[in-house]
């Protein structure tokens, strides 16, 4: 019997005692050859992109020969105004890409030693990089298209005579949101939050190639889709799969963003919903990729993204 990748050596290719115990400087190195990959760790000015570069080494900073601008591995990233050691948040990525079913901000805070604001923050910033790899992402090809609610559970009352129907819409808390997920098979997961699952139709008319073809469940909504793209349609109350048109990898994430609010974060405001989506779907479509090539993925686009204007400052501002 086949072995799965998860339980294989090539799933662990990197570890927090290998990052511990290599220490501070090999974190340092490792930053900066993600940093700048085209010249292999030797630093560029951001300013200017000289070349020409005086090494601060007593404060690991860095001055440009040609306009005098200095700057660190981390300035202008999602990472400015860091407070963490470089080991500590390579350790954070590394346990962050480790959790298939998402890590909690409390956990990840007794792992560390770091206050629970600090790994909120930095969670929500790599979470931030996450959804922006797949920004500019247009599907093709094959795509499920499907919706699932999230939040807004209405706990019932105690007494029979006070309970009320929770079905309808008067009776709901307002909370409940939609998360619709397009997912192209052997491609990309692309995940928007809604109030309705029926605003998802401009979602999709945004994001898939005209011309392609489309799974979805028998939602009348979806209709809408039917002029631009080939669709086809399951009928779940007869089957979950028919000749092809299915909507089961659509359904696979849901199962396991479910199991990343339920079993992780346990509530999880619309306002995020959307953040935790997106990390939901990066875990799902690097799944065959060993932990190593994640962390780096994951610390490479975060050292190509720039300051985060939501969670630069958060603490302070939500205190103002």
């Amino acid at each position: 019997m086949a072995q799965h990748f998860l339980l294989s050596a090539a799933a662990r290719t990197l570890s927090l005692k290998t990052i511990f115990s290599e220490g501070e400087d090999a974190a340092y190195r490792r930053f900066r050859r993600l940093r700048w990959p085209d010249t292999d760790g030797a630093p560029v000015c951001p300013a200017c992109g000289c070349l020409d570069i005086y090494d601060l080494t007593t404060r690991r900073r860095f001055k440009c020969a040609a306009c005098y601008h200095q700057f660190s591995v981390t300035s202008g990233t999602i990472f400015a105004s860091r407070k963490l050691s470089f080991v500590d948040l390579l350790g954070a990525i590394c346990l962050f890409v480790n959790a298939s079913k998402g890590l909690s901000a409390v956990q990840l805070s007794r792992d560390l030693d770091v206050q629970y604001k600090t790994a909120f923050v930095l969670m929500h910033k790599l979470r931030e990089v996450m959804a922006a790899e797949t920004r500019d992402v247009r599907l093709s090809g094959h795509v499920e298209v499907d919706g699932a609610v999230f939040g807004g559970h209405v706990r019932p009352a105690n007494a029979r005579e006070d309970r009320v129907d929770r079905r309808l819409l008067q009776n709901r808390s307002g909370k409940r949101r939609v998360v619709v997920a397009l997912r192209q098979r052997g491609g990309s997961t692309l995940t928007r939050t809604f109030l309705r699952e029926a605003e998802g139709v401009d979602f999709a008319r945004e994001r898939i190639a005209p011309g392609s073809t489309i799974s979805a469940d028998e939602i009348a909504h979806w209709d809408l889709l039917e002029p631009a793209f080939d669709v086809h349609r399951i009928n779940h109350s007869d089957a979950y799969s028919c000749d092809g048109v299915h909507t089961n990898l659509a359904e696979s994430f849901f199962a396991r963003l479910r199991r990343m609010v339920g079993g992780q974060h346990h509530k999880v405001g619309g306002r995020l919903l959307g953040a935790y989506a997106a990390h939901a779907a990066w875990l799902e479509d690097h799944r065959g990729q060993g932990n190593g090539a994640l962390a780096d993925r994951l610390l490479g686009r975060a050292l190509a993204t720039p300051v985060s204007r939501t969670w630069k400052g958060y603490w302070r501002q939500r205190a103002a």
